[in-house]
């Protein structure tokens, strides 16, 4: 637009010399012009320079493209009753629109198994199931062409990242995708329970993973594509042969003993960077206009003890929205960590929201809390998205009708966000 505007501007003022030089040469004004321009000569002058740099330095303002306000909610494997359904799924999804919500994310990948029909897992022989709605249908699909009716987005989440139990066909079958700690030990404690890693620097694991990224945003007419924490690695991680032999050809040393060694944690980092930035470009390269959304841990945490640089991944720009978990019961702890240096850089390139909890079934969280965490957020112009639905208003401690009176008065306008194509 700007080089357009300039050309403009010097075929302007090449016409304005040639009319005035033409305008001079008329035989029935020269003398007059001569005896004017001895007068006005310093003035013309003057007005032309001046005319020149105002010109000059005026730059066509580019029009800006709002920001997106992200309004969303993750659907969980514990919304599994609601997602199986055609019926409840049509209820959840036109109550999410009445109260303004624009953003769906249903779990995809959890426990190492699909959430969908997959080819990919079948192939490998993990997944000795097919997860299907009350009457056989495609739980995703159906989701996603309900949603889409009301203009919702949804955006199917990788939950577990390369997490997956031990028990489960995943870590069986594949003993050698995954990593261990220096003693040997190959399980850390989760959220999830007792959980192993898959190897993030191994090749095979990384086109696995990618399979069935791209699998679900070919297969399904979906939004995006979101990676939360446990696309990470704990710092412990990383003493498996294969990663040990790969570092010591790398730096020529061994991997130090201490997991958290500044030189060590970013080594680990930096691959996983560079995995995600390969996943990235096939992602796009599908599908260029998808939605490809990251929701980790405030960066401190996210990096020295799971290895994930997103503020990197941010600065390499392949990342389209974010959405940082900030999980506090207290508002002093909860207002600190959303108004972080990242989170603010991350909002003037991106939109930028934060994960707010609305309760688990055992640790059920008043709507005041949810309340006074989401105008916080608003008043820093950042998004929000809830987990998960099922707490929104079923497993509360209010009762239903209170509680979605609570959730009605979260967005008081619609902010629908456009479909990807």
């Amino acid at each position: 637009m700007v080089s357009r505007f300039n050309h403009k501007n010097e075929q302007w003022r090449v016409w304005v010399a040639n009319a005035s030089f033409k305008f001079m040469k008329s035989p029935f004004i020269v003398q007059s012009w001569q005896r004017l321009l001895k007068s006005f000569f310093p003035i013309l002058i003057l007005i032309s320079f001046v005319t020149v740099l105002l010109v000059d330095s005026f730059t066509p303002a580019i029009a800006q493209i709002p920001r997106q306000e992200i309004r969303g909610v993750w659907m969980t494997t514990n919304d599994f009753h609601t997602l199986k359904n055609r019926d409840k799924v049509q209820d959840a999804v036109s109550q999410l629109r009445r109260m303004n919500f624009n953003t769906i994310y249903p779990v995809v990948w959890n426990s190492a198994y699909v959430m969908y029909p997959s080819a990919i897992a079948q192939r490998a022989g993990i997944q000795p199931f097919v997860s299907k709605g009350s009457d056989g249908h495609d739980i995703l699909a159906d989701l996603i062409n309900q949603a889409h009716r009301k203009g919702l987005l949804v955006i199917p989440w990788f939950e577990f990242g390369f997490m997956a139990p031990p028990t489960s066909e995943l870590a069986q079958n594949y003993p050698d995708w995954f990593t261990q700690k220096r003693d040997g030990s190959q399980t850390s404690i989760s959220a999830a329970g007792e959980v192993m890693w898959l190897n993030p620097f191994h090749p095979k694991v990384q086109q696995f993973i990618t399979n069935l990224v791209l699998e679900t945003v070919t297969q399904y007419d979906a939004d995006g594509i979101q990676f939360d924490d446990h696309m990470s690695l704990p710092h412990e991680f990383g003493y498996d042969q294969y990663t040990v032999a790969l570092y010591t050809k790398e730096t020529k040393n061994p991997p130090p003993t201490n997991s958290q060694d500044a030189a060590w944690v970013k080594w680990r980092a930096d691959k996983i960077t560079a995995f995600m930035v390969q996943l990235n470009q096939a992602v796009k390269q599908r599908k260029p206009q998808a939605i490809f959304s990251v929701s980790p841990n405030y960066y401190d945490f996210a990096y020295k003890f799971h290895l994930q640089d997103w503020l990197s991944w941010i600065r390499l720009n392949i990342v389209d929205e974010l959405i940082v978990q900030i999980y506090r019961p207290d508002l002093q702890s909860f207002v600190a960590n959303i108004s972080r240096a990242e989170i603010q850089e991350a909002q003037q390139i991106i939109p930028t929201g934060i994960g707010i909890m609305t309760g688990l079934r055992n640790n059920p969280v008043p709507m005041q809390q949810i309340k006074s965490q989401v105008r916080a957020a608003q008043e820093r112009g950042l998004g929000v998205t809830f987990f998960y639905y099922e707490s929104l208003w079923n497993d509360a401690l209010e009762p239903l009708n209170e509680r979605q009176a609570g959730f009605a008065t979260l967005f008081r306008s619609p902010a629908l966000r456009a479909k990807v194509e």
